[in-house]
């Protein structure tokens, strides 16, 4: 399971909106083939592991597979992966996460018992069991909350500065930290930003440093459509999404327009109650809708601290730069507290080196329990 695991891994920049699947065929402690999930529209893991055994020579009757995620037996734009095991006479099959997606949801593992073959599932506490959950993370929100898995990524000084007070912010965190950023937004099936930052930075906001079959969309919220034409955004390859409220004049009305002729899609939210806020209860399901499993937030303060202080944020991945910057720009603005027992606490999931920095994993306790 552990080579299907690093099958699954390989997934996870092109595999979106499916999920980051890896299999690998065994039998008798030989490999006879592996593979992981495809572009969307593509073959999937189960079907890729036939084909590399297929192609190395070797009959898989009477083997084993060892896959990520239950195999689906419903007919989408591949056929069932189920079938194809069945069909090519595995013995036995190894599952290490069940799939929660209504079309599948126990499906393939029933279709593949009722074939007579054995299927073993993995316990949920399993080593395994609980990798291919992080893996697979963002889908299975998707499937089991109709939401995104939220990432908000900031790097910052010691001091909590990702900026000095004059805007400056290049750069903070070392080429290497920025490198492993670059991995985490890789993933996201969308990046998420605020228009202030748009503005402030002219982000590009794409996968600059990895060969990419497919960029993340790119996500801006700008209530009143002040996203210029000619931003960044536009110039690399992938999807623009701006999100806004309907316009107040035709002066932003005219901005909506514009920003659909340079590309953008254009999508109109509600407002969050007594606000001039997107509503962000609305986006998120949206963007699902949209087959958006992982969402990496890159934003400034304002949007940070939004999102934070309604509990919409799963994760947060910092970068620590062992630098202290003085007055400048915090990581969130969040609300004023009237006691300690009123923060937002997480626990640290983990804290690893890269380059002279360090990086923290943290999430809100329990947040990955659906």
């Amino acid at each position: 399971m552990h080579q299907a695991l690093q099958q699954a891994e390989l997934a996870l920049p092109i595999s979106a909106p499916n999920p980051a699947v890896g299999c690998v065929i065994v039998r008798d402690g030989e490999l006879l083939g592996q593979g992981h999930t495809q572009q969307v529209g593509g073959p999937h893991a189960e079907v890729m592991a036939l084909r590399d055994a297929q192609a190395r020579g070797h009959s898989v009757r009477g083997a084993t597979a060892c896959v990520t995620l239950e195999p689906c037996a419903h007919h989408g734009r591949t056929p069932p992966c189920a079938d194809a095991l069945v069909r090519e006479g595995l013995a036995r099959v190894v599952i290490a996460c069940a799939d929660p997606n209504p079309l599948v949801s126990g499906q393939g593992a029933a279709r593949l018992r009722d074939a007579g073959i054995e299927v073993l599932q993995l316990a949920p506490e399993h080593p395994a069991a609980l990798q291919a959950r992080e893996i697979l993370i963002g889908f299975l929100s998707r499937m089991v909350r109709q939401r995104p898995w939220v990432r908000l990524k900031v790097a910052a000084s010691l001091d909590g500065r990702t900026a000095l007070d004059n805007g400056a912010s290049q750069w903070i965190t070392g080429p290497a930290a920025r490198e492993d950023g670059q991995h985490w937004r890789a993933r996201a099936s969308a990046v998420l930003t605020g228009i202030g930052t748009v503005l402030d930075d002219n982000p590009r906001l794409d996968v600059r440093s990895l060969p990419m079959p497919r960029q993340p969309l790119r996500v801006v919220l700008d209530s009143r459509w002040r996203t210029p034409p000619d931003a960044a955004l536009f110039s690399a390859e992938g999807g623009v999404l701006v999100v806004g409220l309907a316009p107040l004049d035709a002066a932003s009305e005219a901005r909506q327009v514009a920003l659909s002729a340079a590309g953008a899609h254009i999508l109109m939210s509600p407002s969050q109650r007594d606000t001039d806020r997107i509503d962000i209860a609305w986006l998120l399901p949206e963007l699902a809708r949209r087959g958006v499993n992982e969402l990496h937030v890159e934003a400034g303060a304002t949007l940070n601290g939004h999102l934070i202080d309604g509990d919409w944020v799963d994760e947060i991945l910092v970068y620590l730069a062992p630098k202290l910057l003085g007055p400048g720009r915090a990581m969130a603005a969040l609300s004023p507290l009237s006691t300690l027992g009123a923060a937002w606490q997480g626990e640290v999931r983990e804290v690893r080196q890269i380059g002279p920095d360090v990086r923290l994993i943290v999430r809100p306790p329990g947040r990955e329990r659906f």
